[in-house]
């Protein structure tokens, strides 16, 4: 009595069936974990923001001008100078008069914010308004 050997394993089209099923979850997938990386990226630059309004605020309380020559935060992001956020993701430049400032962060180049679209730059003012450009710029704060 010759008793068979069973043979255990997969075939090549059921192997095929489970790489494309992974191929089509990966399809959606990525994208959508790119996606939110890049939105909760965004905070180091909310963060960096607040925290050089809250420095030129400062400033304004001690020498009744966001742009006084001894404000070291305004030197810092006027003219050619950027401070660079935490994460070193957005550089922070400024806009400053002597009763005005409006903050810009922009992504650093060769980050993964740099390929941003919904929100290129994100802004914020001395009277605390929010702005930011891009192609979904309402949901960027």
């Amino acid at each position: 009595m010759v008793r068979k050997k069973s043979v255990r394993g997969f075939t090549l089209i059921e192997a095929m069936v489970v790489v494309a099923v992974i191929g089509v979850i990966a399809a959606f997938a990525f994208p959508a974990y790119t996606e939110y990386v890049r939105s909760t990226n965004r905070a180091d630059a909310k963060a960096e923001l607040s925290s050089v309004a809250q420095r030129l605020q400062r400033c304004f309380t001690a020498y009744s001008a966001y742009d006084d020559d001894d404000c070291a935060v305004h030197a810092a992001i006027t003219g050619t100078n950027a401070i660079t956020s935490r994460e070193g993701l957005y550089t922070i430049t400024g806009a400053v008069t002597n009763t005005t400032y409006t903050l810009t962060a922009t992504p650093v180049a060769g980050t993964m914010q740099a390929s941003d679209a919904k929100c290129t730059t994100l802004t914020l003012n001395q009277a605390g308004v929010r702005g930011a450009t891009g192609t979904d710029a309402g949901s960027c704060w």
